[in-house]
């Protein structure tokens, strides 16, 4: 009988390096010292020991994949997917607008999820197009027995090594060619803004904080704006205190983020059946101290034969409904893509 891995974690970085560990895995509430742990929680963050230690870990390549989790032989998945409906996300649109318009809130981001049927194949044969992601992507996935998540961001959280703190803000969206009319947008550069301004107020505390220019980011057949923020700490962060600390930002979530907001993001996250993984923090602690959590967003999650391609979109006051449908559906089209898979 061949063997099958019933667990297992990914995580990719944009120069290439990766590590899979292989479960059973210990669970912690910090990382371990010795490194080699794996953060994987849920979007509102429920889970309290999310350092996950697996059984045995591999630092692997692309080409040894397949082989490290028995994948030869496996196919490709071909996937069924279903129209999205209009009504439900267009509530809260409308509810969201109105909420901003009156200044209860500033943003919030409503996901919609588009659902599919897996009619053959295997969805963990989509790991060779994670491991063969653009260089400003991370790879990230949790696969179980029969479920999982996949995919590839372009947003970090937070890398933080010694007494050095790196984030960005990744917020704003557009199609490439269309880069001139992008960088003018006012409404696109608020949605940004707003992302900056929150990072830079909630890391001010722990040291002297920089931010870089706004420049373009483009990946995956997206353009998006991007500020790199740096932070000299003051005495070395704890990441089991700085993701709390940051998660779930204005670009995956709402401002203001006090409990207000946050309950009303939560409700409308369960109206609209956003997948848990979506927008939360994944991440993983190397040997050496340094410590990557990015936003997990650019990815699908499956159980049994039920497929998930979640997107998000940020609503401020100069927020247009068909506007935001249209950048909702570049986005998918986008995973479609950087999967290698057929809408």
């Amino acid at each position: 009988m061949e063997y099958r891995m019933m667990e297992f974690a990914l995580f990719r970085l944009p120069d290439g390096r990766a590590w899979l560990g292989e479960g059973p895995f210990t669970a912690l509430a910090t990382a371990p010292a010795a490194g080699g742990a794996f953060y994987i929680n849920d979007f509102d963050l429920q889970d309290p020991m999310p350092w996950k230690v697996p059984a045995r870990l591999h630092e692997i390549t692309a080409a040894k994949l397949a082989e490290t989790i028995h994948l030869n032989g496996a196919q490709k998945p071909q996937i069924q997917w279903a129209k999205p409906a209009t009504e439900w996300f267009k509530m809260a649109f409308r509810r969201i607008r109105r909420e901003v318009l009156s200044k209860r809130l500033e943003k919030m981001v409503p996901v919609l999820t588009e659902s599919g049927t897996l009619i053959a194949g295997d969805p963990r044969r989509l790991l060779d197009a994670i491991m063969h992601a653009p260089a400003n992507m991370w790879g990230y996935a949790h696969v179980q027995d029969g479920g999982g998540f996949l995919g590839a961001t372009p947003e970090l959280l937070f890398k933080v090594q010694g007494q050095h703190l790196e984030t960005m803000a990744l917020a704003g969206t557009a199609k490439p060619g269309n880069q001139d009319a992008f960088l003018t947008d006012v409404k696109e550069i608020e949605e940004h803004e707003i992302v900056v301004r929150y990072l830079t107020q909630q890391l001010q505390a722990l040291g002297v904080v920089s931010r870089e220019a706004r420049t373009l980011c483009q990946t995956s057949g997206l353009v998006h704006f991007q500020s790199k923020v740096n932070v000299q700490l003051h005495a070395a962060a704890d990441p089991a205190q700085l993701v709390p600390l940051l998660h779930p930002t204005p670009a995956v979530g709402c401002l203001p983020r006090d409990a207000e907001g946050l309950e009303k993001l939560r409700e409308y996250r369960q109206q609209l059946q956003v997948p848990g993984f979506f927008g939360a923090p994944f991440g993983f602690a190397e040997a050496d101290g340094t410590t990557h959590i990015v936003v997990a967003i650019r990815g699908i999650c499956w159980k049994g034969d039920q497929i998930s391609l979640p997107s998000g979109c940020g609503i401020v006051g100069g927020s247009a409904f068909d506007h935001e449908w249209r950048e909702l559906r570049l986005k998918r089209e986008a995973v479609l893509r950087l999967l290698a898979l057929q809408s």
